[in-house]
């Protein structure tokens, strides 16, 4: 049976990412390594939800927390191309711990989000694969993102609402409605009295 070690950005992502690859009979590791999530709360939040779902999938889990200055190394101010250098600070970890471990591939979680840019991602990847010379499994999950979601709810995961990083966070913050004070109006779940 073939190893991989699955690149993991968040536990909804994780859910149906982790399924696909155990139902093609592979032995599925994981690691979290995520310098770009901002703020340190937000940070927490979604590394304790992969750990807890890696507890309830019996999913080996590797966490390096890595510094968001590794994430603002590597970005810098170049907003433009933010994503590029943030998948490959991300991916290169990943490609390098999977060389290191024996792993036979690397995968990441990311290419179920319909919000990344999936041939960008790809290219990244295959670099990081090329450069620590560990195969790079690809595969489009975009289609089954509804089917992740669904995963989530089951398990009663925190579902955030932005990738990670401050400029994507900027970006939901300024997609907001907001108050005549500048606030962003946030709805809340208020249990009825």
């Amino acid at each position: 049976m073939a190893n991989l070690l699955l690149h993991t950005c968040c536990g909804p992502c994780a859910a149906y990412t982790v399924e696909e690859w155990r139902s093609e009979g592979l032995e599925v590791a994981a690691l979290w390594y995520n310098p770009n999530i901002h703020p340190k709360a937000e940070f927490i939040k979604r590394r304790d939800v992969m750990q807890g779902l890696a507890r309830t999938l019996e999913l080996p889990l590797d966490l390096r927390e890595g510094q968001v200055s590794d994430y603002f190394r590597v970005v810098g101010r170049n907003r433009a191309d933010r994503c590029a250098h943030c998948f490959s600070l991300r991916l290169e970890e990943t490609a390098r711990a999977a060389r290191e471990g024996g792993f036979d591939a690397f995968s990441t979680t990311l290419l179920i989000s319909p919000y990344q840019e999936q041939e960008l991602l790809r290219g990244v990847a295959e670099e990081a694969s090329r450069e620590h010379k560990v195969r790079f499994l690809y595969r489009d999950l975009r289609p089954s993102y509804q089917r992740g979601r669904q995963l989530a709810r089951q398990h009663g995961l925190y579902r955030q609402k932005y990738c990670g990083c401050i400029y994507s966070l900027q970006e939901r913050l300024s997609s907001l409605p907001m108050r005549d004070e500048g606030t962003a109006i946030v709805a809340r779940n208020v249990a009825p009295q």
